[in-house]
């Protein structure tokens, strides 16, 4: 690895559009222009935004306070083109000054046949977002790719500063494969990578010198700030053991078969919305038979903070495969943040937090993790504080700025300080 290697993650220890989203509690005071107002970010990405937040989402509303930001939502396809037009378009809503959302007008739609065609549509709906940045004056900008299939927009759009966001792996196998030769060619050819966690960097770090270990991260306040005990939640019998995020293949439910059969005392709480696969189907079928079962549905990023912190312990019970190995989850610091005891899967991220995680290896070794984590012991004020204060150091704002400031020094830009010679 070349010297141009950064590891963030060693903090450990020591709109305008027709599509912006409402923020997280957290992040609703931020609203002054933004520091660095000469640079623009546009930030190409697969989704809208919406109710469900990911890293970028997280990210890209908190970078407003440093750049202005344009989140360039996905264009529909030709065959859609009358029905976007007949379509209102929503209201706009909540987002911080620096922030700004653009919707591709429906005469803008992708295009894969004729292929000339489809380039001219995609150059002319970057060159549109970069535009409203023009507009803000920036006299920089950054074109910050999250997905590989956007490898083509490097040569559609003239950028002063190109990156490429990695936080999964994108095969979603099970089992362990080669770099895509799409993602690599991406890679290769951004001018700056950040990657989200130390196992997906082994693979991919190599292939470009400039490259960045930022891990995912956690709207502290929201997780941290006691909540009232959400309605449906309230009348589920303690003690509870609680997950949150969505349900899909990559949980081991095999095992969360196991322990509700053998802990009939225990309530299982499941927060989240299902995947749309037959054999999650099939396990939540099959888990809905137990009584001390509860699913509770999807809920918005705001609401699912609420819902950890009346749990007597959180659990990650993840497949250990191909795809685990390489995951950050984002419920990891969620859950620390509330100091609830935790007990997760034998995945490398979470070795690393092995001080306040415990990473039982069988099914009978959970159960007594899990009965281990519901005694007082494991609940006083000192261990709360031990795991909120690892949460703290990764809340978003924290690991927004240091990317901030990669972003400010690739492109030779003083990064602004505080009053106390601290890097803002």
């Amino acid at each position: 690895m070349s010297s141009e290697y950064t590891d963030f993650a060693g903090v450990i220890g020591a709109t305008s559009g027709s599509e912006a989203a409402s923020l997280p509690r957290a992040d609703r005071m931020l609203t002054t222009e933004p520091l660095l107002p000469t640079v623009g970010v546009l930030a190409l990405v697969l989704d809208r935004q919406g109710l469900w937040w990911q890293p970028r989402h997280h990210i890209l509303t908190r970078l407003s306070r440093f750049f202005h930001v344009v989140w360039v939502s996905p264009s529909h396809e030709w065959r859609q083109t009358l029905r976007r037009i007949l379509t209102p378009r929503r209201v706009e809503i909540e987002a911080p000054p620096g922030f700004m959302v653009y919707t591709p007008e429906p005469w803008l739609p992708v295009v894969y046949r004729p292929a000339w065609l489809g380039r001219t549509s995609l150059r002319a709906r970057l060159n549109r977002a970069k535009n409203l940045l023009r507009k803000k004056g920036c006299r920089h900008i950054v074109l910050y790719i999250w997905f590989p299939e956007f490898l083509s927009a490097l040569r559609h759009v003239s950028h002063d500063l190109s990156c490429y966001h990695i936080d999964d792996e994108y095969s979603f196998s099970p089992v362990d494969l080669p770099n895509d030769p799409v993602e690599a060619a991406l890679i290769a050819s951004v001018d700056q990578v950040f990657i989200h966690s130390r196992t997906l960097l082994e693979k991919k770090g190599a292939l470009n010198p400039h490259t960045t270990l930022v891990p995912n991260g956690v709207d502290y306040a929201a997780y941290a700030t006691p909540q009232p005990e959400p309605s449906d939640l309230a009348s589920i019998a303690a003690p509870r053991i609680g997950y949150t995020g969505h349900l899909k293949r990559q949980l081991n439910w095999s095992l969360l078969f196991d322990l509700a059969s053998r802990h009939a005392q225990w309530s299982f709480v499941l927060v989240g919305a299902p995947k749309s696969h037959p054999e999650v189907k099939t396990a939540i079928q099959r888990l809905s038979c137990f009584p001390n079962v509860h699913f509770l549905g999807g809920k918005s990023t705001d609401a699912l903070a609420r819902y950890p912190q009346h749990f007597d312990v959180c659990i990650m019970p993840y497949q250990v495969d191909g795809y685990t190995k390489y995951i950050y989850p984002m419920k990891l610091h969620e859950y620390l943040a509330t100091g609830r005891p935790v007990v997760g899967a034998q995945i490398p991220t979470l070795e690393e937090f092995r001080d306040v995680v415990n990473l039982p290896a069988t099914s009978e070794a959970w159960s007594a993790a899990l009965a281990d984590a519901l005694l007082p012991g494991h609940n006083t004020e000192a261990r709360r504080a031990a795991r909120q204060a690892v949460a703290r150091q990764f809340d978003w704002n924290c690991v927004t700025s240091r990317i901030a400031k990669v972003m400010a020094q690739r492109l030779g830009l003083a990064f602004p300080e505080d009053d106390h010679g601290r890097t803002a």
